[in-house]
C-alpha cells in the first residue's frame, strides 16, 4: 500500500497539473491506493476503541489517516480536497465523535474501577479493625453478677454502663483511654517489657543492709510507772502507734503494758494485739530494751484514771510532738500517779530530732518485734503459694513474713516444685472511708455526692462541720494538687502505660473497693489474671477471718470495760489486712496508688529493709499524674506512655531518709540500716 505521505504529496502536486493528467492520476489512486487507505482507516478505528497499545500506535501519522494534525487538515478544508482522499466531511465528523465516545467509555471504566477499589480498601480496613476489637474484648460481663468474663461480644459502652449502684461515671471520663490501652496491650504481646519494670537500681539499693537489731545500751528498768496505750485507726495506724509507745516507754524509763486497740465504727473490728501479733515474741524480743507486762498491777487496776488526770488523748498532744514534750508534760504525771493512759495515740511522736538509739529502737520494733500469729502466717503461706502458681520456692521475704510456714509450704510442694510465677501487687486505696474523707469527686454525679456526704455525717462529723464553716478547696483544685486517691481506672492505665503485659499476674489488696466489683471492670478487662485474697482462698480458709467470736475481747477506755456492738458475722478487717500486707510485701513488684497511705508506707519500707535491693516499688507522684490524666480526651497513647514512664521513673531512685520523714517508709538511714560500701 502506498504511504499516506506519498498520497498527500501527490494530491498537492495535482493542483498545479493539467486536468487531464490530474484525472488520470486520480483514477490510478482510486483503483489501488484508495482501497488500501480505506482499509487502514477502518482497522485504525477499530483498534483505537479496543486497545490502549493500538491507540499509542495510531498516534504516528505514518500508520493512520485518522491522526492528521490540524495543519494537515487545513489543506483539505474544501469538499473537493476531501473527496480526493476519499474522506467525506460527514464521515470525518462521525469518526471523531466515535473516537471521543470510545475514549470517554474507557476513562469511565477506569474511574469506576478505581472508585470500587477505594471503597473496598476502606471497607477492609474497618472490617479488620472490628475483628481486632472483638478479639481484644475477651471478657464478658455476666448479667447477674456483674463480674467480668469473656467480652467477645460485649461492647465498651455496655461494659461501662454501670458503676456502683447503677452509676455511670467513668465511661465518659476514661472510656477513650481504656480503649487505647486495650489496643496497646494487644499489640505489645510479643514485645519485651521495659528492663527496669521488675527491678530496683540494684547497685545503690543493695549497698544497704538491715542492722536495727543491733543494741548498744542496757535494758530499761521501767521504774517511773506504767504506760497504757489504746491505739486507734486501722491495722497499720495501730502498728505505728505500738512502735511509738515502745519508744516513749524507753524515753520515760517506764513499763509498757501490752497495747490495746480501740474499737472504731469505721473499721468495726474487735481484734486485739494478741489476735494479730505474737505477744510472747514481742515481749521477749524487746526485753533488752524496755520492760513489758500484760496487765497493770492490781492496785492500779481499780484507779479511776480519768478522775486523777492520767488520761491523755490525741487532742492533748500535738502532732509530731518532740521528746521534750513527753519529758516536760507526761513524766510528771507518771511520777504523781504511777500510770498514764494514751487514748488514740496516732502519729504523736516526731521522727526528728530523735536520739540515735531511740530511733533505732523504733525500727527494731517495726521490723523485728512485730510478727504475725501462726494462724495468719499459715494462711499467708497458702496465699503466696497460690500467687506463685504452687511453686515450692520461698521468696526473699517469706521467712520474715510467715516464719516457719515458709518451710512447711516448701516441703509440701517439693514433688511438684517448678519455677515460681512472678506477680505484681497493687494496693488500691479506694475504700469508701478514703473516698469520703478526700472531699474529691470521682464522676458519680449528684448521687455520689449525696452518698459520700451521708457517710461523712456519720463517720467524720468534724469534717462535715468544717465543710459548713470553712471554705475548702474545690474537688478540681484538690485533684490538681495530687490530693485525690487514684481511681481503679487511673491505676490500671498507669500500669498499662508502664509496660506491664496483659498476661501479668496481679494481686489486688484492699478489695473492698468503693463501687464494688463493677468498679473493677477496667482492671479485669485489661488484665484477666487479676486476683484478690478472696478469690485465691476458699471460704473455709477465710472462715477464721470472718466469723470471729468476741466473747473474750474487751476494750479498756478510761479504766472501764466496754464491749463492741454485737454482730452476727463480724468482719475481722485487721486480720484480712494482715494477709494483704503479706501478699504485697512478698510480691516481685509492688505498686501503690496513694503514697500517703500507712499501708503502702509500711509495705514499701519492709521491702526496702529486707529486700536486698531486689524488690522494686512504684510510687506515683499524684500531682504529676493529675496533669497527665487531665488531657485524657485528647492525648495519644504513645505520648501518654512517655509522660507516665518519666513521671514514675523519677520516683524510683534510691535515696536516704529525708529529714523528718518516716523511718517506716524510708529505712535507708544509719539508725535502721547500714551501708556496706
Amino acid at each position: 500500500m502506498a504511504s499516506f505521505r506519498t498520497l498527500s504529496d501527490t494530491a498537492l502536486e495535482s493542483r498545479g497539473k493539467p486536468k487531464e493528467q490530474e484525472a488520470a492520476e486520480s483514477d490510478e489512486i482510486g483503483v489501488a491506493d484508495r482501497t488500501e487507505l480505506n482499509k487502514g482507516r477502518s482497522s485504525s478505528f477499530h483498534a483505537g476503541s479496543n486497545s490502549t497499545t493500538s491507540r499509542g500506535t495510531q498516534d504516528s501519522p505514518s500508520h493512520s489517516p485518522s491522526r492528521l494534525s490540524n495543519s494537515d487538515w487545513s489543506h483539505y478544508s474544501s469538499s473537493s480536497d476531501l473527496k480526493v482522499l476519499g474522506l467525506p466531511w460527514d464521515h470525518k465528523q462521525q469518526l471523531r465523535k466515535g473516537k471521543r465516545q470510545a475514549a470517554q467509555a474507557w476513562y469511565g471504566r477506569k474511574q469506576l474501577k478505581g472508585l470500587v477499589g477505594l471503597i473496598g480498601l476502606v471497607g477492609f480496613f474497618f472490617l479488620v479493625n472490628w475483628i481486632m476489637l472483638l478479639r481484644l474484648q475477651d471478657q464478658r460481663v455476666d448479667s447477674k453478677t456483674g463480674v467480668s468474663g469473656n467480652l467477645g461480644s460485649v461492647s465498651v459502652r455496655e461494659k461501662w454502663r454501670k458503676y456502683g449502684k447503677d452509676k455511670r461515671p467513668q465511661k465518659s471520663v476514661y472510656g477513650r483511654m481504656l480503649a487505647l490501652a486495650a489496643h496497646a496491650l494487644a499489640e505489645g504481646q510479643n514485645k519485651p517489657e521495659p528492663k527496669d519494670l521488675w527491678q530496683e537500681p540494684f547497685v545503690p539499693a543493695s549497698a544497704w543492709t538491715p542492722c536495727a537489731d543491733q543494741r548498744n545500751w542496757e535494758p530499761s528498768g521501767g521504774n517511773n510507772g506504767y504506760i497504757l496505750v489504746t491505739a486507734n485507726g486501722g491495722m497499720n495506724q495501730q502498728r505505728v502507734a505500738v512502735c511509738n509507745a515502745v519508744m516513749v516507754a524507753r524515753l520515760l524509763n517506764s513499763t509498757l503494758v501490752v497495747p490495746r486497740f480501740l474499737y472504731s465504727s469505721v473499721w468495726r473490728d474487735v481484734s486485739q494485739f494478741g489476735d494479730i501479733y505474737q505477744e510472747e515474741h514481742f515481749i521477749n524480743y524487746l526485753t533488752p530494751d524496755i520492760r513489758i507486762v500484760k496487765e497493770l498491777p492490781e492496785d492500779l487496776q481499780s484507779l479511776d484514771l480519768e478522775a486523777v488526770g492520767s488520761v491523755v488523748t490525741d487532742e492533748d498532744i500535738m502532732k509530731e510532738a518532740k521528746p521534750s514534750y513527753y519529758l516536760k508534760k507526761i513524766l510528771p504525771i507518771l511520777f504523781k500517779n504511777r500510770v498514764i493512759h494514751f487514748v488514740g495515740f496516732g502519729n504523736r511522736l516526731a521522727f526528728d530530732p530523735i536520739p540515735f538509739s531511740l530511733q533505732r529502737l523504733r525500727c527494731r520494733c517495726n521490723f523485728h518485734a512485730l510478727q504475725f500469729v501462726p494462724k495468719i502466717q499459715e494462711t499467708g503461706a497458702l496465699l503466696l503459694q497460690r500467687l506463685r502458681q504452687h511453686a515450692g520456692h520461698p521468696g526473699a521475704l517469706d521467712h520474715y513474713l510467715i516464719g516457719s510456714s515458709a518451710e512447711a509450704v516448701k516441703s509440701n510442694t517439693t514433688s511438684r516444685a517448678k519455677k515460681a510465677s512472678r506477680y505484681l501487687a497493687l494496693h488500691l486505696r479506694f475504700e469508701i472511708d478514703m473516698v469520703a474523707h478526700s472531699l474529691c469527686e470521682f464522676g458519680g454525679g449528684e448521687e455520689e455526692r449525696q452518698e459520700l456526704e451521708a457517710y461523712r455525717k456519720i463517720h467524720f462529723p468534724a469534717l462535715t462541720f468544717l465543710m459548713k464553716t470553712t471554705k475548702l478547696p474545690s474537688p478540681a483544685e484538690l485533684r490538681s494538687e495530687g490530693l485525690c486517691p487514684l481511681t481503679p481506672e487511673e491505676a490500671i492505665l498507669m500500669l498499662a502505660a508502664l509496660g506491664f503485659k496483659r498476661k501479668t499476674h496481679i494481686f489486688v489488696a484492699g478489695s473492698q473497693i468503693y463501687g464494688g466489683q463493677l468498679r473493677l471492670a477496667a482492671l479485669t478487662s485489661l488484665y484477666p489474671n487479676l486476683v484478690t485474697k478472696e478469690k485465691l482462698l476458699s471460704s473455709t480458709e477465710l472462715e477464721p477471718f470472718v466469723n470471729f467470736t468476741s466473747q473474750f475481747l474487751f476494750m479498756v477506755v478510761f479504766n472501764k470495760v466496754l464491749t463492741p456492738p454485737a454482730h452476727e458475722n463480724v468482719l475481722i478487717s485487721f486480720l484480712l489486712a494482715a494477709l494483704d500486707f503479706i501478699g504485697c510485701t512478698a510480691a516481685d513488684a509492688f505498686s501503690m496508688t496513694d503514697s500517703g497511705s500507712q499501708f503502702s508506707s509500711l509495705v514499701s519500707g519492709y521491702r526496702i529493709y529486707y529486700g536486698g535491693g531486689k524488690m522494686p516499688t512504684i510510687r506515683p507522684n499524684k500531682r504529676r499524674l493529675a496533669t497527665i490524666f487531665l488531657k485524657n480526651s485528647t492525648i495519644e497513647w504513645r505520648v501518654f506512655e512517655q509522660r507516665m514512664r518519666k513521671a514514675v521513673r523519677q520516683t524510683k531512685h534510691v535515696q536516704t531518709r529525708p529529714k523528718a520523714r518516716s523511718v517506716y517508709r524510708y529505712p535507708r538511714c544509719k539508725e535502721c540500716m547500714c551501708r556496706t560500701d
